[in-house]
């Protein structure tokens, strides 16, 4: 026995077979010949039980299909054979999101990012899924701690200037929309939160405070 490229164990001689099986289920799902790559992922399962790619892929053909019990079936086998598959934790974040049990997918988002900080759909997701709670102040902090890493991503510099917006903290969101401003002069919903925020700013200057 030995490594696979992925890091996980497979049988000597095995692992070539594996990767291409779960490269061809990859390729099957993106093309949406969902019962094909539901074969070969059953396949490479088979070769390395141990590893939860294939049973990701699994997951998500059930979210492309819309069956959320699917993908939450899936997602779960891959961390029984991971817990700490950051991929599998997304996943079933995105199917109680979808289910909005937004509490739960906000959990879910929280213990991806915890393995896996710039994972950026995970963090988009946490972003909705605090828009739909009303609750602000743990993705603030997620937000700021990839855009150290990602300085010039104007997606995750949007979001944190909507939640200093609605958090108060006018004068951080009013900086954060002209840094999106600078990367995408043509972005027109930051031009308009950028106006709405000096609206604010001018009508109470009060609320423009730093923390």
């Amino acid at each position: 026995m030995r490594l696979g490229s992925d890091g996980f164990v497979v049988e000597e001689g095995l692992d070539q077979h594996y990767e291409v099986l779960k490269e061809l289920g990859d390729c099957h799902t993106a093309l949406g010949h969902f019962d094909r790559a539901r074969q070969c992922y059953e396949e490479a399962a088979l070769l390395a039980p141990d590893n939860p790619g294939p049973h990701v892929g699994r997951g998500v053909i059930g979210l492309e299909c819309g069956s959320m019990d699917e993908a939450e079936r899936a997602f779960r086998e891959a961390l029984d054979a991971d817990a700490a598959c950051a991929e599998a934790w997304a996943g079933l974040a995105m199917v109680f999101q979808q289910r909005r049990q937004f509490s739960d997918a906000f959990e879910m988002y929280m213990k991806c990012l915890q393995r896996d900080p710039d994972n950026l759909a995970a963090l988009l997701g946490l972003f909705q899924a605090s828009r739909q709670m009303g609750t602000f102040a743990r993705v603030i902090g997620y937000l700021e701690a990839y855009l150290d890493r990602h300085p010039g991503d104007a997606s995750v510099l949007f979001c944190l200037a909507s939640l200093y917006a609605r958090d108060g903290r006018l004068r951080e969101a009013e900086d954060a929309l002209q840094a999106v401003l600078a990367l995408l002069p043509e972005s027109g919903d930051a031009a308009a939160l950028l106006d709405e925020v000096r609206r604010r700013l001018a009508a109470s200057p009060a609320e423009a405070h730093r923390p």
